[in-house]
């Protein structure tokens, strides 16, 4: 090492230790650092600022609890003269000169830095007390000329935050004489605009938000800040890291934000650190242990899939005899599914209720009603929001919400496609959605954890205990300004009551309930494109989306291609809404609904656009047979366009055959919409060129083949029962 540069480091010692001599200051222990706060109740803010001080080591006293709190509500006018009193008592008790106290909010405050640095923010201020600051002045305007002007930074002192020396405060506050709803933000407000007190107490703010931030007034000028796998709020306004956050007057909801990432709930490199803290698994217990809870079921709108929604009910694991039922329903077009689910399996729940359509109950008044039974129920532990919409795939969700031990936890579904959810990240300013920066990340999994937000709906865990406490009111559904949902969750918001969404798994999906129609048997079969996952899961063969890897197609003749496509259900509700409908053409050449009029080789059917059903089947054939039709004839690419798709009924004393014929068509699919053997009898196609016959056609089943020239074919002779196949001449 050169000698030039070892001088250099010496002399840069030297220059910091007697920097420090000269100042008078040495590095205060952190032993010497007491954290007073005020808490009458334990609430959920309440216990995040503990984590965020347990996670810092800082010793915090707890002034105030089991005492009412009297100090006013900070919301709607100045209080919080109780903090100064109990403060004031507790200061009698600290005898060491030395002590420095931090004393602060806990509701809506957390830290997001330890001692050391906070102590070195101070040391650098200089001064024996310093206060917060805010950009705005409150309570009294009138006093806005009487406040000291500052360089650069913001003006205002705000009363959520300070830090001192023990006899500086002591002697600050030695005055205090007024009652418990006077306003602590005014008393020190005086105290530090009279030049003479401020000068005697040694007091400043720490204009540039240093060691507080408060959030009101300057939400757009803090981001979050992650860095080396940890995350830090940056006022980027002045290029601080605060070390207090606070979110004072109306910035709770961004404190809450805020906190889902400070301090390291959630990195970038650990992802979330908090989500298994404070389990309450549910191994441990028996089933008759389990926590009793209500599931409330609510039917608003016509809605696809209902039945499926109540067979995904009768999987969810948990014991059925610790479940209650409430089943609200406004829909008469649904009364059919719940009274056939009701009647094969409501004797097997713990209880139940159920509010019929002709009881003209509104949904608000439902919730209300269904809540204040769990809330009167001595048994009822939890209440499962479960609404009719909601294809709940996680069969363990119940279990998942309970053992994760929150007040309110949702757990998050989204709409296919879309990035619709069940939870909004942010309010806009009159209490509607917004959408939060890191909304989008959440939604699609790139963040995952557990997220302190503002709005749950559709399906969520309530702990019961709530209402029979802070949620005692008994119309939290019912708004003159909100719809149901939002008028509860600003009840939740106003008592401090934290809400999660859960994507630590994946739970599930959203239907969409636009564009339902209600005019036909089985009006599942037209939500294709409204909700494509739950049409496939519902409607198409379980095996089709394995058939190339595990070689099912299969070739019974030269260029005949036979596949599974559709699901005994697809085949029976296509049949049963073909008979509903009932309008069978007669069987002959004469046939007004198609052009030309006349057929050459007709059949008894009925054409898919009677039934307003062609947008879906071109679908159907898009989705689910033009990606076979291109990998069993290569080289050729379909837009699956045709001008004839029927369903055909073969009966033995109507039309039990077809004579031999070419299809109008490059090819030709034929789906088996029955089972031969269990419904008809005989039935089958033979391919003339080949003599090559297909007889037992199975339910569900496609036939594929080219249509004009090389595959003249004929319909076997159906010898008894009813036989039914969907056929479609695919570009004609």
């Amino acid at each position: 090492m050169k000698p030039s540069f070892l001088f250099l480091l010496s002399w840069m010692c030297l220059c910091v230790v007697s920097s420090l001599a000269n100042s008078g200051h040495q590095l205060i222990p952190e032993e010497n650092l007491l954290v007073l706060t005020v808490a009458t109740k334990e609430t959920d803010g309440f216990r995040r600022f503990l984590r965020s001080a347990k996670y810092f080591n800082y010793t915090v006293e707890v002034l105030g609890r089991g005492e009412k709190w009297r100090g006013g509500d900070y919301m709607s006018a100045p209080g919080g003269g109780q903090k100064v009193r109990l403060l004031k008592a507790a200061l009698l008790d600290i005898k060491s000169e030395h002590q420095i106290i931090l004393f602060i909010d806990s509701y809506d405050m957390v830290f997001a830095s330890g001692p050391k640095e906070l102590l070195r923010k101070f040391q650098q201020a200089k001064h024996k007390v310093v206060f917060s600051s805010e950009s705005l002045i409150w309570p009294d305007r009138h006093l806005e000329d009487k406040y000291p002007h500052v360089r650069e930074g913001n003006r205002f002192l705000g009363s959520g935050g300070f830090i001192g020396y023990i006899p500086s405060i002591k002697e600050m506050i030695a005055n205090w004489t007024q009652g418990d709803s006077d306003s602590d933000q005014l008393f020190f407000t005086k105290i530090y605009i009279d030049p003479a007190k401020r000068i005697t107490l040694n007091i400043t703010l720490d204009s540039k938000c240093r060691l507080f931030q408060n959030l009101h007034g300057a939400l757009d000028e803090v981001v979050l800040k992650f860095e080396d796998g940890r995350v830090r709020a940056r006022n980027v306004q002045y290029d601080t890291l605060p070390v207090v956050l606070h979110g004072n007057g109306p910035t709770k909801l961004q404190m809450n934000y805020l906190g889902n990432y400070i301090p390291n709930s959630w990195t970038f490199e650990t992802g979330c650190t908090i989500c298994h803290e404070n389990l309450s698994p549910l191994s441990s217990l028996k089933e008759s242990e389990y926590p009793l809870v209500m599931i409330g079921i609510f039917i608003q709108q016509p809605t696809p899939f209902v039945t499926v929604f109540f067979e995904r009910l009768l999987k969810l694991q948990y014991p059925q005899n610790r479940l209650k039922l409430f089943i609200y329903n406004h829909e008469p077009h649904h009364e059919h599914q719940v009274n056939s689910f009701l009647q094969n399996h409501g004797s097997m729940y713990k209880d139940l209720k159920y509010i019929q359509p002709k009881e003209e109950m509104d949904g608000a008044a439902a919730r209300d009603f269904a809540f204040d039974m769990c809330r009167k129920d001595k048994e009822c532990d939890y209440f499962f929001n479960l609404d009719i919409e909601v294809v709940l795939k996680n069969e363990n969700t119940l279990k998942i919400l309970i053992e994760q031990n929150l007040p309110i936890v949702a757990p998050m579904i989204t709409r296919g496609g879309r990035l619709w959810s069940n939870f909004w990240g942010a309010l806009s300013a009159d209490g509607y959605y917004a959408r939060s920066e890191d909304y989008v990340d959440i939604v699609q999994g790139r963040r995952v954890g557990l997220w302190n937000v503002p709005y749950v709906s559709s399906v969520y865990l309530l702990n019961v205990s709530l209402l029979r406490t802070e949620l005692t009111d008994y119309k939290l559904f019912t708004s003159q300004s909100f719809d149901s949902d939002m008028a509860f969750c600003h009840s939740v918001r106003n008592k401090g009551i934290f809400m999660y969404v859960n994507n630590l798994h994946t739970f599930g999906r959203m239907l969409s309930t636009e564009n339902y129609k209600m005019e036909h048997l089985h009006n599942d079969l037209w939500q294709i494109f409204e909700n494509p996952v739950d049409w496939q899961e519902r409607y198409i063969h379980e095996n089709y989306t394995r058939m190339m890897k595990d070689k099912l197609i299969e070739n019974p003749c030269p260029d005949v291609y036979w596949f599974p496509v559709f699901t005994d259900l697809a085949c029976n509700h296509l049949v049963e809404e073909m008979e509903h409908f009932g309008r069978w053409s007669g069987g002959g050449n004469v046939d007004t609904r198609i052009q030309g009029g006349y057929e050459n080789v007709p059949t008894i059917d009925i054409h898919m656009n009677q039934i307003d059903f062609e947008k879906e089947w071109h679908k159907f054939l898009l989705e689910y047979v033009a990606p076979i039709t291109e990998k069993m004839f290569p080289g050729y690419y379909t837009k699956a366009q045709f001008e004839l798709a029927f369903v055909v009924r073969y009966k033995p004393d109507e039309q039990p055959s077809l004579r031999p014929h070419h299809d109008a068509s490059t090819f030709t699919i034929n789906i088996a919409l029955n089972q031969v053997g269990t419904d008809y009898q005989g039935g089958g196609c033979r391919f003339l060129r080949y003599d090559c016959s297909i007889q037992a056609p199975r339910k569900g089943w496609a036939l594929m083949h080219p249509g004009r020239l090389t595959h003249y074919h004929e319909g076997l002779p159906t010898t008894a029962g009813v036989r039914y196949i969907v056929v479609t001449f695919v570009d004609p």
